[in-house]
């Protein structure tokens, strides 16, 4: 299959209930992030770095939703950031980021979500990415578009190369951010400006609502970017990585048509996976 194929959908009953299930757990998540978050939050401990943290609500969080998942789909299996892995035996996993932007919810700023994914065989077939604190819920099927609030969105118009505005973000790891700030200065006077927003779910829905020209992420989990992506596709963005390949750890890359050429063609120039 190639990068931008067309696949047969599945059927519609079980995409109904994949949706209910992925909308039921992104609201009851976000409403326990929004409103349960204590005054004294605090780092419960670290990832990939000193500072790549996870905090109480991360944890909080990710237990609901997968109490919630195991009680409507027990048969399923699931993948969240926290920790929580679990082959299933129906063809469904979920991937989820219990609190995408983990650093800014930490720091009161409100650009973080609950993100979740439904894929069906290897597939991503729904997509939810709920952002409490900016008030939004975006949501996608796969071959019915995507919607923030219930409202269709669609990706802007490319505009010139030299006008866009793109959208990325940076490694925990010190020696990969320093390789990321690389391309970045290569990239910077090109373009119309560049846009960190630090939750990379968000990121791929603001392609989809037309609020970024285009976005690129090396070193996204599959909980970082596979509801966002669904999300950006189903907007009629084009998602893909490096030439030749979908998104993955090496690179992500979400743009407008128009746009996604010449920015994955610079990234591919730049070698933006590599150190």
């Amino acid at each position: 299959m190639s990068e931008h194929a067309l696949p047969e959908l599945p059927e519609d009953g079980l995409l109904d209930d994949l949706l209910a299930v992925a909308l039921d757990a992104a609201r009851q998540a976000g409403a326990l992030l929004r409103d349960g978050r204590p005054a004294d939050l605090g780092v419960a401990g670290t990832k990939s770095s000193p500072v790549d943290v996870v905090t109480e609500m991360d944890l909080a969080s990710e237990k609901l939703v997968l109490e919630l998942i195991t009680e409507r789909r027990p048969g399923d299996g699931y993948l969240g950031e926290e920790g929580s892995e679990r082959p299933g035996t129906s063809g469904v996993r979920w991937v989820v980021d219990p609190l995408d932007g983990t650093v800014n919810y930490l720091y009161g700023l409100p650009s973080w979500a609950v993100s979740v994914a439904a894929e069906l065989d290897g597939r991503t077939v729904v997509g939810v990415v709920y952002a409490p604190a900016r008030g939004e819920l975006f949501h996608a099927v796969l071959g019915r578009g995507a919607r923030l609030d219930g409202r269709p969105v669609t990706a802007r118009q490319a505009p010139p190369w030299g006008q866009a505005l793109i959208g990325t973000g940076f490694n925990y790891v010190q020696p990969v951010r320093v390789r990321q700030a690389e391309v970045l200065l290569a990239l910077m006077p090109e373009v119309r400006d560049v846009r960190r927003g630090g939750a990379a779910a968000v990121d791929l829905c603001d392609v989809a609502a037309g609020r970024l020209d285009g976005y690129y992420e090396r070193g996204l989990a599959p909980w970082d970017r596979s509801a966002g992506c669904l999300i950006a596709t189903e907007a009629g963005a084009l998602v893909g990585g490096r030439p030749g390949h979908g998104p993955d750890g090496h690179l992500t890359v979400a743009a407008a048509p128009g746009v996604y050429e010449p920015l994955q063609e610079r990234l591919a120039a730049l070698r933006a996976w590599e150190d």
